[in-house]
């Protein structure tokens, strides 16, 4: 094997994930977990990583085909989109705060009152209950219903079933259940630990650390199984120290593969997408600091309110703000050098992802 460098890393890095356009199942699949985000500018994060890996997807498509794809919404590192057999590696599920015990006896009243209507919007649970209100995570308030629907849906209670205009409609769970054995869980956290390496390889050591810890949002009951599983896995991992920093990646791929070469295509990708969803690792590779500015007060964002990585073959030069304007696609770009390329390749490339997002925007 050639001795692996920086370039090695960012072409690995960009290609292993950004793989040959295939079926929306078989997309989800290869990368294992889709992010999910409300925000559309000009679409939600999923929609915007899944339109580089699935033929002529349109935004939109995961949410209508959702209800006949054996996939799931849940939580992992944070909440998305998985094939529903990896919801074994976390279910049953024990969330880190008991329920009290009015709540638990609200949550089976529910339960009961979701399993004779088969299907409910939480509307309906909110006008048969009356929960009231109640203070949220942000300090606001909102539906002590959609609330509990929510933390009866993390807890495998409920699934959801479809969304109706964006707001999830739920029905009973029947996930499969995960080997709850001590060896069970030993391997489940192996499992869970080697699902994120493969999703987010090559790895700054920090960056697996920390992934570790957000993956006690999906599995908090396997806190200490997967910080030994995490210990283990660096072990046999294959890795380099490169620049004072460890990089990891699974040790059946080589980030020297001739395979892994760049094209010269444009793309805007997804404030999620795994090619740029680890901060640490986007500086490393790129050399400058992209931030995700949506919840930054306007007058202090650099990039805007929801600037898109503007990948061009191996390299992220910048970002790009889109928005429709009656129907046609309106666009800023920003470079993170100062000013464009001045290379006609990139002027065409460009111009032809700006009407790949047109179509994609339907």
């Amino acid at each position: 094997m050639p001795t692996i460098t920086l370039d090695h890393l960012r072409r690995y890095a960009v290609a292993r994930t950004l793989f040959t356009p295939t079926t929306l199942p078989r997309a989800i699949q290869k990368l294992g977990f889709v992010q999910a985000d409300p925000i559309r500018a000009p679409a939600r994060a999923q929609d915007l990583t899944l339109r580089h890996r699935v033929k002529g997807y349109v935004a939109g498509d995961l949410e209508r085909r959702y209800p006949k794809l054996a996939i799931e919404e849940d939580c992992l590192v944070n909440y998305g989109f998985l094939p529903r057999e990896h919801l074994a590696l976390m279910h049953p599920r024990v969330a880190k705060h008991k329920w009290k015990p009015t709540t638990k006896r609200q949550a089976d009243e529910v339960l009961a009152f979701v399993r004779e209507r088969g299907q409910v919007h939480p509307r309906e649970v909110d006008q048969h209950f009356a929960h009231g209100r109640i203070k949220n995570y942000w300090g606001g308030s909102s539906n002590a219903s959609t609330q509990l629907l929510d933390g009866m849906h993390y807890r495998g209670l409920l699934r959801v079933a479809r969304r109706e205009g964006g707001t999830r409609i739920y029905e009973v769970a029947n996930h499969p259940q995960g080997d709850d054995s001590p060896t069970g869980r030993t391997q489940r956290a192996a499992a869970l630990i080697e699902l994120v390496v493969r999703k987010y390889a090559p790895l700054p050591a920090t960056t697996l650390t920390y992934l570790t810890r957000l993956l006690g949002y999906g599995a908090p009951h396997l806190k200490a199984q997967t910080q030994a599983a995490m210990r283990l896995a660096r072990e046999h991992l294959a890795s380099l120290q490169l620049d004072g920093v460890t990089w990891y990646w699974p040790a059946d791929e080589n980030p020297a593969s001739r395979r892994h070469a760049p094209d010269e295509q444009v793309r805007l990708l997804a404030p999620f997408d795994p090619v740029v969803w680890d901060r640490t690792r986007f500086e490393l590779l790129w050399g400058w600091a992209y931030k995700f500015e949506a919840y930054t007060p306007a007058p202090q964002r650099r990039l805007g309110y929801y600037a898109l990585p503007l990948l061009w073959g191996e390299r992220v030069i910048g970002w790009g703000n889109l928005s429709l304007d009656k129907g046609r696609l309106a666009h800023q770009l920003g470079y993170a050098s100062g000013k464009a390329p001045r290379d006609a390749r990139f002027r065409d490339e460009c111009t032809a992802e700006l009407a790949r997002m047109q179509a994609f925007l339907g």
